[in-house]
């Protein structure tokens, strides 16, 4: 293993074929659309506010704790690729950013998590009860704001990928501690809880600009291979990194039950023996099993195969992203999705 410097922060590497050319800074990714960004935040600010003192309290913990707001970056980009970036766009990223802050509060109460993005979680901090509720305001408040957008078609897509990241929540529970589960039930969970989100960003930045529907479709699956990329090196470091690097505590995963996929992988790839010592730490959860999972996991390749997999995505996104397109938003849209390869939150 090897670190870099990404975003002022040291990231444990993996030797990813492309590794060596990951060396932009997401500030340096981020550079067409800063003034955007900085509208977003705007926007984000000006639609927190609730009579409801904790309300505040909990929004503002919770927005301002460090995340580097992935899915707001990447619809901005896709909309700069074949068009203009306009304040319709600085809405919906705000939306977006409510979505998914709103299933991270949520999230994290179901997971009983107690760390995220190296701080305490807002249930850690606020209670259960408060994060769930203050969940609750920021997915009514987006609905608020989409109403404001006054486009049908935009706010079919949000309101059936806020469904969709609701039934990928649901499977993710329902396969917890489920040592039988496979890569087609997995794929499916990610697709739904991660996936979904990135290809409404992709969706309504086409939709926006009047794209036909071959390009909606187009920005959908560059949507789709993003958040794939995203969960996968999500679930790498899970097994990999140190609390410290990702944000969270190491080995959160196992604990809570969730059958991920470098789990799957080594299963499949064990003896009857390491099988067994694999499928009663997943159905018990116990966390002082961990460097055992973590040393089958080295032993058997898992994460070999993962990046494999994650660079089949990469490919798809390069393909997808081939043809006439703004050259700098081209290029900070796959530097963007290399990125996410490496990022430790």
């Amino acid at each position: 293993m090897i670190y870099r410097l990404i975003d002022s922060s040291y990231v444990k590497i993996f030797h990813f074929k492309l590794d060596d050319k990951i060396r932009v800074k997401l500030k340096e990714i981020t550079k067409p659309i800063h003034d955007h960004l900085n509208c977003v935040d705007k926007v984000i600010k000006s639609h927190l506010s609730s009579d409801i003192p904790v309300i505040n309290q909990i929004s503002t913990y919770i927005l301002n704790s460090g995340g580097k707001k992935m899915r707001p970056i990447f619809h901005l980009l896709l909309a700069g690729l074949d068009g203009k970036i306009t304040k319709s766009n600085h809405d919906v990223a705000a939306i977006i950013e409510f979505i998914h802050t709103a299933t991270l509060l949520h999230d994290d109460v179901v997971d009983q998590s107690t760390k995220r993005r190296n701080i305490q979680t807002a249930n850690a901090v606020f209670g259960n009860s408060a994060s769930i509720l203050v969940g609750d305001f920021l997915y009514s408040r987006s609905f608020q704001m989409m109403v404001k957008i006054d486009d049908m078609s935009v706010m079919k897509v949000l309101a059936d990928a806020t469904n969709k990241i609701s039934e990928g929540e649901v499977l993710q529970l329902i396969n917890s501690h489920n040592p039988q589960i496979n890569e087609t039930q997995y794929f499916e969970v990610i697709d739904f809880k991660t996936a979904k989100l990135f290809e409404a960003c992709g969706k309504i930045a086409a939709i926006l600009n009047k794209k036909n529907s071959n390009q909606i479709e187009l920005y959908s699956q560059i949507g789709k291979h993003f958040g794939i990329i995203f969960q996968l090196a999500d679930d790498i470091l899970d097994y990999s990194g140190n609390s410290n690097e990702i944000g969270k505590n190491i080995g959160d995963d196992l604990r809570e039950g969730k059958v991920t996929l470098p789990l799957i992988l080594t299963i499949k790839m064990s003896n009857s023996k390491d099988r067994e010592i694999l499928n009663t730490a997943i159905k018990t959860g116990d966390i002082n099993y961990l460097p055992s999972i973590v040393s089958l996991i080295q032993k058997n390749g898992a994460i070999d195969e993962i990046k494999e997999i994650a660079n089949e995505h990469l490919d798809k996104i390069e393909a997808l992203l081939d043809g006439d397109h703004d050259k700098v938003f081209q290029e900070s849209l796959f530097n963007l999705a290399k990125f996410s390869l490496f990022r430790s939150i």
